[in-house]
């Protein structure tokens, strides 16, 4: 059942949540969390996947907290089908982010999970994130990607020295817009390579996966020293030949 916790002071910048998990325990933990947040509050309640599209066109909602093994429905069981919806609701919705909180630790899931557009994989057995879950939340919702530490093994753990899967022209293309306008938002960078919001998002994740860093400047300054994208210019230096008279 859906359960929308909505307030009328939504006039400041305030991160909208949602909740998708089929456990109630579960649900009240996170409230617990973040209920007292100042900047964050959570809109909206699910348990069941089928739920989701409904809450998300009657309300805003900026970071999706999603379980990907929840039912389908009341009715219908079955394991809602995460990989299509995370890939579908991003196309729909350009401004959501989503963060996974999960049980499977297999790194075929989290791979696939995270190239599917989520912004992040936090395992539930993970007390340091969970405790940490509102400052998640606004890394994620800045445009970060957050991965919890075995998740972040799990992905990594193939890749030792150089990268073996180098950035690819598109992702270096993002980086370089990035840094040539550091302020301009995902809409913005969207706009200027002519492609969805949501493309810009899976480029900027997967590129951060790749690089072992967490957000835009942290993957700009690593792309630079590994020589992806052009060093940062330098002031040119001023020569004053000194007078000969002195």
């Amino acid at each position: 059942m859906t359960s929308i916790l909505q307030n009328n002071h939504l006039k400041k910048k305030i991160i909208r949540v949602a909740i998708l998990d089929d456990h109630q325990p579960i649900i009240d933990g996170y409230l617990y969390r973040l209920g007292n947040v100042f900047g964050i509050e959570v809109v909206a309640t699910m348990h069941f996947g089928e739920e989701l599209e409904p809450a998300l066109a009657k309300i805003p909602i900026d970071v999706l907290l999603l379980d990907i093994g929840v039912p389908t429905s009341q009715t219908n069981r079955n394991p809602y089908p995460i990989h299509f919806a995370i890939s579908s609701l991003l196309q729909r919705y350009a401004d959501l982010t989503i963060l996974v909180i999960s049980m499977y630790a297999q790194r075929a899931m989290i791979k696939s999970v995270m190239e599917a557009g989520a912004s992040g994989y936090i395992l539930k057995d993970d007390q340091s994130a969970i405790k940490e879950l509102p400052s998640i939340i606004q890394t994620v919702d800045s445009g970060g990607i957050y991965l919890s530490q075995s998740a972040a093994k799990q992905i990594y753990k193939r890749r030792t020295g150089q990268l073996k899967q180098p950035l690819t022209p598109r992702q270096v293309e993002v980086l370089s817009l990035c840094a040539a306008y550091p302020d301009a938002t995902t809409a913005g960078l969207a706009q200027k390579m002519n492609i969805a919001n949501s493309t810009v998002r899976n480029l900027l994740s997967s590129a951060y996966i790749k690089l072992k860093v967490r957000n835009r400047a942290a993957a700009i300054a690593k792309a630079r020293t590994m020589n992806f994208l052009k060093p940062e210019d330098t002031p040119p230096v001023t020569y004053h030949p000194r007078n000969k008279n002195t």
